[in-house]
């Protein structure tokens, strides 16, 4: 391999496998080794039983038409909202749908039933405001039960949706309903961060003067006793909701070609980035995944702890659990307020038997210390995962002895906003786990590690390619918009035509799992070494008493550019030189010492945005001198002055 390409030094996961316990394989939703087999005897025609979870009002006609792009169950007409609620009705109108909890103890339930009589009077509601079957409706919320009532009102109605993250700028918000062409915006008069008020209205008035055309906008009461003015063409959630009371809309019968959801995947800074996930194909690839890899079931109480604003809590929070029935449970808040015991308390109270969540928190939890889960009841939980970037050993063991209590199942997932939902990971029943390690891609998913020119490296690190299509591709690729050509004479209606290129890198070990590496911008080059950022974070929180570590570049006089390395140390660690001394041979040792960090920067706590992930960017400026732009999205700004006094100090 190339010492330019990324992987180089790679601090390669252990290879010991632990077995799933054979309790869980023996009640797993998918526990037939076979199924790997059966889709590739059978692609795409196995795709078929994803299409089986939902209810069609016509059968579609092939599983996979590919004339005039890619188009999963062509001819097919289904409805999204009733697919995730009134299908249910009849046998768990009375089962809790929706489980929410709010700060300081609050919390509100909706059985199917309940859900199913809101979400219609919502959609009456949108409908007398003259939100029509394809328009765009925007949403600006953060994380209250009324933001998956209105996805799914939208869907009910042939509405397009396009949640934006609460913690954007009014900028943010603007450009992306002028992206959209969005005329339609929902949004509340604040919410509560960590015991105070974030006036959100403020900002979506902002942006509404900015936004082309007029805007009609709803919005919802959270603030205790704030008095929010409503002016012309602004209307209240309550208000509206309350005069169609027990209507009944019909839900609108959709192709399943057709858009469900728009989501934009860039962060503060940069261009929006479109995605739009269709109906049919979209939603039963999550209601598949959500089956097969999470083992979700109708009677269990399911908790993702991500930001319904980012693709996470669309597809794992609202649209794959609710396809499937179940209970799902959603919070808002930090996991740290009032107190570091809260994600607990609630696994505590409400049972939940599956339990997903980001390396980010969970490098917290470590953090905090294992007293805390120690100190609850956490005996329900059945299975464990992650998602949202790769996971170091040392957590993953960490996830599964003192949460799992070593008895649950971890499944460490990969995924994009573009893929719609899973396409690596284990099948918790059929393969063993292998901590840091991803795992195979998951049946009738075909991915590759390539070189720069496109060349199969196949033991070797790379760049990972998704090599065939599958039911949650957005309409931007089924329409063969950012695709990579292979460069020969097949026509582009012949799938083996296309690879995805995903932008991650990753190598594949001889049994076949995927490492993730981390994006393939995320790379450091020093004296014309490549480093993957991921690689030497892993080795640095190996080491006894990190909590997190975050990698970034900095400008170097000789180097052209060196390592940075933000560390923040275990709760009670303080020997700052003993730490970094074991920081510097851990690098050496794992990767060598050409990767040996130019600066190490201890730090209390990492810059970290509303939904949990370091915002690395930041942290780049900082080691530069850069300005730092816009900290809106950060959920602990008070932090960056600290940090950047500690790099100036050095």
């Amino acid at each position: 391999m190339d010492a330019n390409e990324p992987g180089l030094g790679t601090n390669r996961p252990a290879s010991e496998r632990l077995e799933p316990p054979d309790s869980f394989v023996a009640q797993a939703n998918v526990a037939d080794p076979a199924v790997y087999a059966a889709f590739e005897e059978n692609w795409p025609g196995a795709w078929e039983r994803a299409g089986d979870l939902l209810e069609w009002d016509r059968p579609h006609e092939r599983v996979l038409g590919a004339e005039d792009g890619f188009r999963w169950f062509q001819g097919g007409r289904l409805n999204a909202c009733y697919n995730c609620v009134d299908r249910h009705l009849a046998d768990r109108k009375n089962q809790v749908a929706l489980a929410w909890e709010g700060r300081n103890g609050e919390s509100r339930t909706y059985t199917y039933l309940e859900l199913y009589h809101e979400v219609n009077e919502f959609a009456a509601a949108l409908r007398e405001l003259g939100v029509e079957e394809g328009d765009v409706v925007t949403m600006y919320m953060p994380m209250i039960p009324e933001l998956p009532v209105a996805m799914l009102s939208c869907a009910r109605i042939g509405a397009v949706h396009s949640v934006v993250y609460a913690g954007f700028a009014a900028d943010a918000l603007a450009t992306r309903m002028n992206a959209a062409d969005s005329a339609y915006l929902l949004t509340c008069d604040g919410y509560y961060r960590r015991g105070d008020a974030v006036l959100l209205k403020n900002k979506a008035d902002t942006a509404a003067v900015t936004v082309d055309g007029d805007v009609t906008s709803v919005v919802v009461d959270r603030l205790d006793g704030y008095d929010c003015s409503l002016g012309a063409d602004e209307h209240d959630y309550d208000e509206l909701v309350c005069a169609h009371a027990r209507e009944r809309v019909d839900p609108v019968r959709r192709r399943a070609s057709d858009d469900l959801f728009i989501i934009y995947t860039s962060g503060t800074t940069g261009t929006p980035k479109k995605v739009t996930h269709t109906t049919g194909g979209y939603l039963s690839y999550v209601a598949w995944t959500a089956r097969a890899v999470l083992d979700i079931r109708p009677e269990d109480t399911y908790w993702c702890s991500a930001d319904v604003g980012w693709i996470t809590g669309h597809s794992y929070i609202v649209y794959g659990p609710l396809a499937l029935g179940t209970t799902t449970v959603m919070y808002e808040g930090a996991p740290d307020h009032p107190e570091k015991t809260r994600i607990w308390e609630i696994i505590e109270r409400n049972a939940v038997d599956i339990f997903y969540t980001a390396p980010t928190a969970i490098r917290a939890f470590m953090k905090w210390g294992a007293e805390y889960p120690a100190d609850y009841d956490l005996s329900s939980l059945r299975l464990l995962g992650t998602v949202g970037e790769p996971i170091n050993p040392r957590a993953w063991e960490w996830y599964h002895e003192h949460v799992g209590r070593g008895e649950c199942p971890v499944v460490d997932t990969w995924w994009q906003t573009e893929t719609g939902g899973i396409l690596v990971s284990t099948l918790p029943a059929v393969s063993d786990m292998k901590p840091g390690t991803a795992g195979p891609p998951l049946p009738g998913i075909s991915v590759s590690v390539v070189d720069d020119r496109g060349g199969i490296e196949a033991r070797e690190g790379g760049y990972l390619v998704v090599d065939r299509p599958w039911p949650g591709m957005p309409q931007e690729l089924c329409e063969g918009r950012r695709w990579a050509n292979r460069g020969d004479d097949r026509s582009p209606a012949d799938p083996t035509a296309w690879t995805y290129p995903t932008e991650d890198g990753a190598f594949v070990d001889k049994d076949g799992y995927v490492t993730i590496l981390g994006r393939v911008d995320d790379v450091i080059n020093v004296s014309g070494h490549r480093f993957g950022t991921m690689e030497i974070e892993s080795a640095i929180v190996d080491v006894e008493g990190v909590a997190e570590a975050a990698v970034v570049s900095g400008d170097h006089d000789v180097h052209g550019k060196a390592i940075y390395a933000y560390v923040s140390p275990e709760d009670g660690h303080e020997r700052q030189d003993a730490l970094r001394e074991g920081i510097v041979a851990a690098v050496k040792e794992s990767i060598g010492p050409i990767a040996r960090p130019e600066a190490i920067v201890f730090t209390p706590e990492m810059p970290k945005t509303r939904s949990g992930k370091i915002m690395r960017r930041l942290l780049a400026d900082i080691a530069n001198g850069e300005d730092l732009g816009d900290l809106s999205a950060l959920r602990n700004p008070e932090v960056v002055g600290e940090i950047e006094s500690t790099v100036e100090e050095r």
